[in-house]
């Protein structure tokens, strides 16, 4: 193996129920939608309590659940160690790759639930869709799927229709932050 750290692959891993899980590599698309996440909510929490966490920090939630998120949001400063973060943040999003994404809808969606977790969104960079869930208590409830709509489709519909479209929408935790669709995507393919 090379010493030179440009050949070397980085093993990213989470614990999954116990059980060591490999993370796949992260695709161009994957790594715009993250970014433009992170960026949003960057630029909006700025200056405020909260904060946001881009990918690759480990969230602590149980003995046996150690997961990397692509993105979340953490409003309770003690819970942010150099390690990473140890107890649930309020905003988990997961974008969604082929060979994780049964993980990200199944054992991590109800664990980050049960552990306290405000909202979670599951990012589909290839339907340019976002699932929003948000928490009942106990567990967690769909919300709304929002999705960007090709321009080929956006042609065949009526104005109206394109108008009835949702093309912004409100994350429960911060009111006036419009997220929108086109910059969640922008520049994706």
């Amino acid at each position: 193996m090379s010493d030179n750290l440009a050949y070397q692959e980085e093993r990213r891993e989470e614990l999954i129920g116990g059980k060591v899980v490999m993370m796949s590599p992260a695709s161009t698309n994957h790594t715009f939608v993250s970014g433009n996440i992170h960026g949003i909510f960057w630029h909006y929490l700025k200056g405020k309590k909260c904060t946001p966490i881009s990918d690759g920090s480990t969230v602590y939630l149980t003995d046996d659940d150690h997961f990397v998120p692509d993105f979340m949001v953490v409003c309770d400063p003690d819970k942010i160690k150099s390690d990473g973060i140890h107890g649930a943040p309020d905003l988990v999003v997961e974008v969604l790759s082929p060979s994780t994404m049964r993980n990200d809808k199944t054992r991590k969606k109800d664990v980050y639930a049960r552990c306290g977790v405000r909202e979670y969104w599951l990012v589909d960079p290839a339907s340019k869709s976002v699932e929003v869930y948000r928490t009942d208590g106990s567990e967690f409830v769909l919300h709304d799927i929002y999705a960007q709509r090709p321009d080929w489709e956006l042609a065949k519909m009526s104005e109206e229709e394109r108008a009835a479209l949702e093309t912004h929408f409100k994350c429960s935790l911060f009111d006036d932050l419009d997220i929108s669709l086109e910059d969640i995507f922008y520049r994706t393919f």
